[in-house]
This record gives structure tokens, sequence and C-alpha cells, in this order.
């Protein structure tokens, strides 16, 4: 390779003469981070994320395939993974905004505090994840329940057309007092904020169409009481249909003082004693929180499908 040997003031005008065009080709990234944004700018808030962002992301990683209560907090599987099935879940989901979650926080620290001195109650909070993310609350509309691979289209297709024959519109509800309630199989409890009812009845009248959509596929219904098949009526000679309970007419029933928001867990039941307590625990900071709801999600295996309130 040669040399070539250029005079100061050729180089120097090379480099005045070639300042201009480096600039203007460099990313507009860059030529962005040296100019200061106006203070109209400066104060605009982030747009939000859409709705259909967080369905993306609501499941979580597998990390195991088998249950291993000590991957989630003790926590054991209620529907073991079997293949061809599919967990399934119809619920009401609520963002709390952050001024909520200040609330809700408030709340759950009175939880605390309510439960006696030397108990063993461990709680765990579902405001956010052990990362620190925010994570969303509900209302259920079912069990978890199972659903077959063969199972998913048709009922997903089912319920769909019933929330749109039933014209349920958009609604809010409000907070009513603490309680705790356990899963069906007494391996966790929750202590959950209870809702009243809203204007027009929509809880009850979504968990209507969710039951009877669940009932169509043989599963169990949500708070309805079964009867024993023993007392049904006769089921024809279908071995399938004969080992699905048949529960009483949703009409007949009002389950108006079912409906919460779990705030927290924990896998030891509190005392008697301390079941007492959590009805005193203070929530007039929450006599302006509305807690609205606009569509119905179906979880069906690692999927959400958000079918929109009319």
């Amino acid at each position: 390779m040669v040399l070539v040997q250029y005079s100061e003031s050729e180089s120097e005008s090379e480099s005045e003469s070639d300042s201009e065009p480096v600039h203007a080709s460099q990313p507009p990234a860059k030529r962005l981070c040296t100019t200061k944004p106006s203070p109209t700018q400066q104060s605009l808030p982030l747009p939000p994320l859409p709705a259909a962002f967080h369905d993306l992301y609501a499941s979580s990683t597998r990390v195991s395939v088998r249950d291993d209560p000590s991957l989630h907090g003790g926590r054991k599987r209620v529907i073991p993974h079997v293949e061809g099935n599919w967990p399934t879940h119809l619920y009401l989901e609520w963002y709390a905004s952050k001024t909520e979650l200040t609330l809700l926080s408030d709340v759950i620290l009175q939880i605390q505090q309510k439960l006696l001195h030397g108990s063993k109650t461990e709680l765990h909070s579902l405001l956010h994840s052990d990362l620190g993310a925010q994570l969303p609350l509900h209302i259920s509309l079912s069990r978890p329940v199972v659903l077959r691979t063969e199972q998913r289209q048709p009922f997903l297709e089912a319920f769909q057309s019933a929330m749109e024959q039933s014209h349920c519109a958009p609604f809010d509800t409000t907070a009513d007092s603490v309680d705790c309630v356990s899963n069906y199989e007494k391996t966790r409890w929750f202590y959950v904020l209870r809702v009243r009812s809203p204007e027009h009845d929509e809880l009850n009248r979504l968990l209507k169409l969710s039951n009877r959509a669940l009932a169509r596929f043989g599963q169990p219904p949500l708070y309805e009481v079964a009867v024993p098949p023993s007392l049904s009526p006769r089921l024809g000679n279908d071995s399938a249909a004969k080992k699905t309970r048949v529960t009483k007419p949703a009409e007949e029933n009002d389950y108006s003082h079912c409906f919460h928001v779990s705030l927290a867990w924990s896998l030891t039941e509190p005392s008697a004693a301390e079941k007492e307590q959590l009805a005193t625990t203070d929530l007039h900071k929450l006599r302006d929180l509305k807690i609205g709801f606009d569509c119905v999600k179906v979880k069906i295996g690692n999927q959400i499908f958000s079918n929109s309130l009319a």
C-alpha cells in the first residue's frame, strides 16, 4: 500500500467541505437527540397500551413439565397437564389505575393487620408479579374447567352467539366488603373484595350465559347448586350425559352476593376470629371507586379470546 501525503491546508479544506454531508447522513435518531424537546412535548403522557396487548402476554412461561409447587409459591395445580385437555376459564378483567392500585394495596395492608399476631397465614398479593409487573384483576364467570380439543371451537362459537343475543352492555360495579373464600379443592384461600350488583344485573346475566354454555359440554356450573344424579331426571342412554350433573335453572337463583375480585391468597385457612376481623376492614376510600367492564374474556389453554359487550 502506498501512503500519499497531503498538505495541512488540503486536509483542512477537505474536512470542512465534508463536514456537512457527514452530518446530514447521520441517522434521524442521532440528530433528534441533539434537539431539546419543547415544554409541551415534555408534558405529553405516553399513550395507553391497547387492551389486546395484555392478552398476548397473559400466560406465564412454563418452567417445568411437572407439577412442582416450589416453583409457584407452594401452589398445587388444580388441573393437571393432559394431552388433548384444555384448561378453560371465563371471566371479566379489570386493569386498575395507579391510583386504584394504591387504594387496593392499602386494603391488603389492612387485611394483613387483621390477621392475629402469631398467625401462620402468609399473604401473597395478586396486584403485582414477583418481578413487580402489574397483574390484571378479575371477576370469575366460571370455575377452572377442561375442554377437549374438539370442543374448543364449538364452545367458543356457542358462547359468542349467546353473548350477541343477550345485548349485555358495558357496566360498572363498586366495592362492598372484604371476605375470604377458598377454591373448590380447599388448597388455597383468597382474600377478596366483594362487589355490589350493577344497575341492570349484568353479573347474574353473564353468569347464566356462561353456565348454560358450559353445561352443553358437560362442565360444572359456577355457584349453582348441583342436583345429585339420583334425584335428576332420566338423561337417556348417552353414557356421557349420565355422568353430567343436572343443576337448578339459573333463572331461579340470584348470586349477587358471590361475585368478587381477589386481591391476595394464602395456603392456610384463616381462623374464625380472623374472618370476623376481615368484616371490619375500612373501605371508605373505595366508595368512589368504579370497577368497569366492557368485555368477557375466554381463556382456553394459553389463548385468550375477548368478547366485547354490546
